[in-house]
């Protein structure tokens, strides 16, 4: 379980370090992660854009294979 409190901790960093408002929120477990990210970023950007700003930030993540799951929406404040 403190590897995936880590992963979040991980998450997080990574998105507010590079969409400074943004606020993530996290749902489910390890096997089962949602992740909210609420940002004013995403007001001019279409839901597809949002989410691939989001996903970008966590290619490498999902290339070195500690995450290979996660649900995402995007919200604006």
């Amino acid at each position: 379980m403190l590897v995936f409190h880590k992963m979040k901790e991980t998450i997080n960093k990574i998105i507010t370090e590079n969409i400074p408002d943004a606020k993530c929120i996290f749902e489910g477990d390890s096997c089962n992660l949602r992740l909210i990210v609420t940002s004013d970023t995403f007001i001019d950007m279409s839901l597809i854009n949002q989410h691939k700003t989001v996903m970008k930030l966590l290619e490498n993540k999902f290339e070195s294979g500690e995450l290979h799951a996660l649900s995402l929406e995007t919200k604006i404040f």
